[in-house]
């Protein structure tokens, strides 16, 4: 009896608490980005054209001004603007720093051509025979590409269930083992604490490589 009870119990909570946590994340997301429906005049917001407020205006608020941005940088007079605006910034010791990080981050991440979080590789870490999940975020990572004379890959260990937060190694491109998971599916294990594990299909249908000593399970 207890057993049934425990199960329908444990059943019960697969099925809330994603739902629960979605929308807690979701409901957050919506209340940060409220606030820039304070950038549209008052008569325009609408609590005044329809006499109460629509929680996630702001939302689309936010994705419009972004669309424009995006169209007003992508033209001639738009680019000319914007390194006007950084020329500035780059002025000011602190936020030049700062800037420049996050610019370069950014530019990273969404780069059609480049190999951030392209790959989901499995290196020794923190010590040799303990296997650690991690993502490419780069290579050839300059003075160190030089100073140990290898092909070098820098990979980005998350922590658990946080993967915002974690550790940047440099690797050689011989001791990473890249794995037929996707990011997502390298998210998702990171992010359950390793229980969500992704679905091994046959080696045939992706690039992945056994480490020396793995079998397939």
């Amino acid at each position: 009896m207890l057993s049934h009870l425990r199960r329908y119990l444990i059943a019960g909570l697969l099925v809330w608490v994603p739902l629960i946590v979605t929308g807690l994340i979701i409901k957050f997301l919506v209340d940060a980005l409220d606030f820039t429906i304070l950038l549209l005049p008052a008569s325009w917001r609408p609590e005044a054209i329809l006499g109460f407020s629509v929680p996630g205006t702001g939302v689309v608020v936010a994705i419009v001004i972004v669309f424009v941005t995006g169209v007003v940088a992508a033209n001639i007079v738009g680019r000319k603007l914007v390194e006007l605006g950084e020329a500035i910034v780059d002025r000011i010791p602190l936020v030049r720093s700062i800037y420049s990080a996050v610019k370069q981050v950014m530019r990273t991440v969404f780069d059609d051509g480049g190999q951030s979080f392209r790959r989901v590789l499995l290196v020794e870490y923190p010590r040799k025979g303990l296997w650690t999940l991690g993502f490419q975020t780069g290579v050839g990572v300059g003075e160190v590409q030089a100073r140990t004379e290898r092909d070098v890959l820098t990979v980005f260990v998350p922590t658990t269930p946080n993967p915002t937060s974690g550790f940047v190694i440099m690797v050689p491109r011989e001791d990473a083992v890249e794995l037929d998971m996707s990011v997502e599916d390298g998210l998702k294990f990171v992010m359950s604490l390793g229980v969500v594990v992704p679905e091994w299909p046959p080696l045939a249908k992706g690039g992945g490589k056994l480490a020396p000593g793995m079998t397939k399970p």
